[in-house]
């Protein structure tokens, strides 16, 4: 494995991880957000928490990038990237916003939006990684 191009991979994933999440669930469905106040922390509030949130995020895409590189196959990096991050997109919505619908008193049309959200997140992350990573030189 490349642990440099996996660390790599990792920071620029982040950023796009927060890039994305800013202008979908930050600015374009931020209203839907707004019956749930009693679920949600404030915006305020949020900040607070935000140098755990880099720091939960960062080990997230470095794992991702490792499991990556673990199963890379060979073929174009954004293209397996992008196969892999359908099924990252999945795993987590599944496991993350469906618990969430299930748990959290919140709406259908939101938990859709997230869902959505997540998956076109989770695959964009996932490009970005295969289109960074590339698999270290074998030793002669």
């Amino acid at each position: 494995m490349n642990y440099r191009r996996i660390v790599i991979a990792a920071l620029a994933a982040t950023v796009v991880y927060y890039v994305y999440g800013f202008l979908v669930e930050g600015l374009l469905i931020r209203k839907d957000f707004s019956p749930y106040s009693a679920v949600y922390r404030s915006a305020d509030t949020v900040m607070g928490y935000m140098p755990l949130g880099f720091a939960c995020t960062l080990i997230a895409t470095f794992v991702i990038a490792i499991i990556y590189a673990k199963g890379y196959e060979g073929g174009p990096g954004a293209a397996e990237g992008f196969r892999f991050g359908v099924l990252v997109g999945i795993f987590v919505l599944c496991t993350f916003v469906g618990a969430n619908y299930v748990t959290l008193n919140i709406g259908r049309k939101l938990a859709l939006e997230l869902a959505a959200s997540t998956l076109v997140q989770w695959t964009t992350v996932c490009v970005v990684i295969g289109a960074i990573y590339k698999p270290a030189l074998a030793a002669h």
